[in-house]
């Protein structure tokens, strides 16, 4: 594996004082690595990217990032560090054009913003067109990739991506696969949660299979598609299966409650970078 960027070991930890949702989570990020997180709904998956961003309570364990212990910094001092997060929902100003949506992803770049921009205008091409348009009027699609973008305005060394293709039509399904897989390529490290497993995890470098708040499975993205076991509890049949998703195929795997993420749900709502 590449010189690794994040590191979480033995993580415990939830939302205020409720049962704990992560029961012993560690999984790790190279550099310029895509690791995906797949499990059936109230794995925890969500909840190790709010943990890693300061935004659940981790009650014991470590998050190192590049070998600094970042356990329980707060979002704004792990965001100067170089980690950026894009939440599944609640991720845009609605109410600010595209332009301004990304002007507010460079909030503490003091130089070099007009130039970002124009980057991120050329990795999204979409929006070059609609940069005066009020980011609540877009596509799911074209937010999501506002979303994106204003994360990508600080340039990250680690992004973090909820879910970004839930909801999603096939096309932009598609060229937000295609996207992430274009900046993993170019040397950013990004730690992804993604519903569409088959997808997922034929672009991933690696992958990590929760269940229940602990680790199930660990791999390569492609030896995770070929295992037969990944493939009758999460991909509706034998590895390489027909492509039904983890959260309809848990197949005996026991779930944390189902919404046991719900503890923290408005956390997602707290517009953060991204």
């Amino acid at each position: 594996m590449a010189a690794s960027v994040l590191d979480i070991t033995d993580l415990h930890g939830g939302y205020s004082s409720g049962a704990d949702i992560l029961r012993g989570v560690s999984l790790s990020v190279g550099a310029g690595e895509i690791v995906v997180i797949i499990g059936p709904n109230g794995a925890g998956k969500s909840t190790v990217m709010r943990a890693v961003f300061g935004l659940a309570r981790v009650r014991s364990g470590r998050i190192r990032l590049r070998g600094e212990d970042i356990t329980g910094l707060p979002a704004d001092q792990v965001v100067r560090r170089g980690v950026c997060y894009v939440p599944q929902v609640a991720n845009i100003f609605a109410s600010l054009t595209v332009d301004e949506n990304l002007d507010m992803g460079a909030f503490i770049r003091r130089r070099g913003v007009a130039e970002a921009k124009e980057k991120i205008y050329r990795r999204f091409p979409p929006l070059d067109k609609l940069r005066q348009a009020p980011a609540g009027q877009l596509s799911g699609g074209q937010r999501q990739m506002v979303a994106m973008g204003r994360a990508l305005m600080l340039e990250p060394e680690l992004l973090l991506l909820d879910e970004p293709t839930a909801g999603l039509s096939p096309k932009y399904m598609d060229e937000i696969f295609n996207i992430v897989d274009e900046i993993g390529a170019a040397g950013l490290s990004v730690l992804m949660v993604e519903q569409n497993a088959r997808q997922a995890l034929a672009m991933a470098d690696r992958g990590y299979i929760l269940a229940t708040g602990k680790n199930r499975l660990s791999d390569s993205g492609r030896n995770l598609l070929a295992n037969p076991e990944v493939g009758r509890m999460f991909l509706g049949g034998e590895g390489e299966g027909d492509g039904h998703d983890m959260q309809n195929g848990g197949g005996g795997v026991k779930s944390d409650g189902g919404d046991s993420e719900s503890d923290g749900r408005d956390m997602q709502n707290r517009d953060s970078h991204g």
